[in-house]
């Protein structure tokens, strides 16, 4: 008992280690950890924001549909490159699900992954996501490349990148929808 006592630390630390080695218990954790240090993330600066002006981008929707990006322009658009088996991306996907039920209307989402249709569509029903996932088909805008998982731009109808976030984030807060609400707004 006495032995319990004193190393009663290191055996929570050998523990949660062991969890961690564990596949299946790896991802809850690593999810639970994202979501407890993702914060919201912040506008770009007026004189900092750069333009899209190329729109030409080929995508491909889950059915094998073939679309064009330009189609949104004019728009704004929410731009979120994620993966199924990225931690921060999964951390970060039910406040994105909540702003698209919000704002799927007024916005225009692009979910954007590289993997298999039936691995995202396996995903979506296991979670219950009603998203609008696309496969990329041809490069994304020069703006647009990215070098990790997750990415997410808010996009105004002139072309603004307002934000760029990479790595989870709370995006289901006050201040996204105010800035959503400030970018449907603008003429």
């Amino acid at each position: 008992m006495n032995f319990l006592k004193k190393k009663w630390t290191n055996l929570i630390f050998i523990a949660l280690f062991a969890l961690l080695i564990i596949p299946q218990t790896r991802m809850p954790i690593q999810i639970f950890f994202q979501r407890l240090i993702s914060y919201s993330p912040s506008e770009i600066d007026l004189k900092e924001r750069e333009t899209l002006k190329d729109y030409d981008w080929s995508l491909s929707d889950l059915t094998s549909g073939r679309i064009n990006f330009s189609r949104s322009k004019g728009k704004v658009l929410i731009v979120n490159f994620w993966a199924t088996w990225c931690p921060p991306c999964r951390a970060e996907m039910p406040d994105l699900h909540e702003l698209y039920n919000s704002y799927g209307d007024r916005v225009d989402f692009y979910f954007i992954s590289s993997e298999k249709p039936e691995t995202i569509q396996y995903f979506l029903k296991k979670k219950d996501y009603n998203l609008p996932v696309f496969i990329q088909t041809g490069p994304a805008p020069l703006l647009l490349e990215i070098s990790s998982l997750p990415t997410t731009f808010i996009i105004s109808k002139g072309g603004e990148i307002v934000v760029r976030k990479s790595g989870a984030a709370k995006w289901n807060s006050k201040k996204i929808r105010f800035l959503i609400d400030e970018l449907i707004e603008e003429e």
